[in-house]
């Protein structure tokens, strides 16, 4: 058994040998156009499949005998397993394992392999629907302290990988693969040239002569001339992850924070960028984001900002709701106020002035036309019609609906 969650080795399971030698043709493919780091996730999530295959569908010898039924049988086995330091796997891990295993699935249909299920035995409904939280920034206070406590570290490795990464918004994996040439003059000011990484692209980052400084002193006292790297371990061996993650909790620690992801420093500069007016274009440029959707969840405006916007109305929200007595006329305009005023008698494509007392010849036009029709059904509505004429004082309308009142009656007694 070998890596996380225990999984098998290839060796161990070759007990099935043509499932075996399709999962290692496809890591081989991909292996040409992914990059390491994507190949090994994709090894782990098929080594996890053929597992399961070994042990719980013994009638399973090759891929292409993989139906709907394995699949379904698949992710109860796999929601199941332990993960890292959990009693089971993360959802973050099921959507991986099974994300990776749909598009071996989908390739090797697509790219005509024998050894392909006669249909694809995954759809994207297979995926379990993840939470995306806001990543979590530092507040300034906090930022702040942080600093503080790198600055008073002994260490100056602490010190400058911490204000490097605070400073920068860099990745902890952009960070530790600086070239020793990547502090380059360009014009009057000094940058950073950050290597391609996660997006396939490299990019150049201004950098503050406070740091260019601190840089130069590190490399001054600790690393030869001739070491590929801008600031490996004073032995000269490259830093990784854990090392940095490290640095900056000794920090935190000494600072009286609790645990410190290294990303949450990029997170901060961005969330401290967008809270004092750099747009989401050049926050998206310096972050090394292909579409605004990335800058726009890493950076969010912070409580403060929304604080800020939102006091700065509440007096006017509050003058409004204490305002007990109805606005005046002048407030809503002359034009509005006479709408009002006419509400009544608003037409689809304009309103009608004519006063309330006076007849309209084409009220009832309709009851006038020859073509017109009535029955002793729409009696109410004529009488309540010729009722409120009558009391509006329109007699010409009221005249009207009495003829025709007196025409239904004629009819009855006829």
């Amino acid at each position: 058994m070998s890596g996380p969650l225990l999984l098998p080795t290839w060796e161990q399971l070759g007990v099935r040998p043509q499932v075996v030698a399709t999962m290692r043709r496809y890591l081989e493919q991909i292996g040409c156009v992914l990059r390491p780091g994507s190949v090994a996730g994709a090894d782990l999530a098929l080594r996890s499949f053929a597992a399961y295959l070994v042990e719980a569908a013994p009638e399973v010898t090759s891929i292409a005998q993989v139906t709907r039924r394995h699949v379904e049988d698949y992710k109860p086995w796999l929601a199941a397993r332990p993960g890292q330091n959990k009693d089971r796997v993360t959802t973050a891990t099921l959507a991986h394992r099974l994300g990776t295993l749909r598009m071996f699935f989908v390739r090797i249909d697509e790219w005509g392999w024998d050894q392909a299920p006669p249909r694809v035995p995954m759809f994207p409904g297979d995926l379990p629907r993840q939470d995306h939280p806001l990543p979590k920034a530092l507040d300034d206070a906090a930022a702040a302290k942080l600093l503080r406590a790198a600055q008073a570290e002994p260490r100056l490795l602490v010190r400058v990988t911490i204000e490097v990464l605070l400073r920068t918004g860099l990745r902890v994996s952009e960070f530790t693969a600086l070239s020793a040439d990547a502090v380059v003059q360009i014009g009057a000011a000094p940058w950073l040239h950050v290597p391609v990484g996660k997006l396939r692209e490299d990019r150049y980052l201004p950098l503050h002569p406070h740091l260019v400084v601190l840089i130069e002193q590190y490399r001054s006292a600790h690393v030869p001339a001739e070491h590929p790297l801008l600031l490996p371990r004073e032995n000269g061996r490259a830093l990784d992850r854990h090392t940095v993650t490290r640095f900056i909790n000794k920090a935190g620690t000494a600072a009286g924070l609790a645990h410190i992801h290294p990303h949450q420093l990029r997170h901060t500069l961005a969330t401290q960028a967008i809270n004092r007016g750099m747009s989401l274009e050049a926050i998206a440029a310096m972050l090394g984001h292909r579409s605004m959707d990335m800058t726009l969840r890493y950076a969010k405006i912070a409580n403060r900002t929304v604080a800020d916007e939102y006091f700065a109305v509440t007096d006017q929200v509050d003058a409004l709701y204490a305002k007990t007595e109805p606005l005046p006329a002048d407030a809503i305009g002359p034009k509005m106020a006479r709408l009002r005023r006419e509400h009544h008698r608003l037409l689809g494509n304009g309103h009608c002035t004519r006063p309330a007392e006076l007849d309209c010849a084409f009220e009832s036009i309709c009851e006038n036309c020859s073509f017109f029709q009535t029955s002793i059904e729409f009696r109410p509505t004529l009488q309540a019609q010729h009722d409120d004429a009558e009391k509006k004082g329109q007699h010409h309308r009221a005249d009207l609906f009495n003829q025709l009142l007196t025409g239904l009656t004629e009819g009855e007694a006829s």
